[in-house]
């Protein structure tokens, strides 16, 4: 594993820009989830950031939704 790799996968808390990357979506798709509260953010002094687990956390709610959908259906 390089060392860039490394330091991204120990990341605990990311930017919203670094969290859009890690989801692959966009910079605004991201800002969007977090004031619908879809995905959470916590606040150090002034910066926003997104706890790793938060991403894990949206993702496993994302396909939990689309299951129940499908199985639905």
């Amino acid at each position: 594993m390089r060392a860039d790799q490394w330091e991204s996968n120990m990341t605990l808390l990311l930017k919203p820009e670094e969290a859009a990357a890690e989801l692959r979506l966009s910079r605004a798709t991201v800002y969007g989830l977090l004031a619908t509260g879809r995905l959470e953010s916590v606040t150090v002094g002034r910066a926003r950031r997104i706890p790793r687990a938060a991403l894990e956390r949206f993702v496993e709610r994302l396909a939990s939704e689309q299951r129940a959908e499908r199985d639905a259906a």
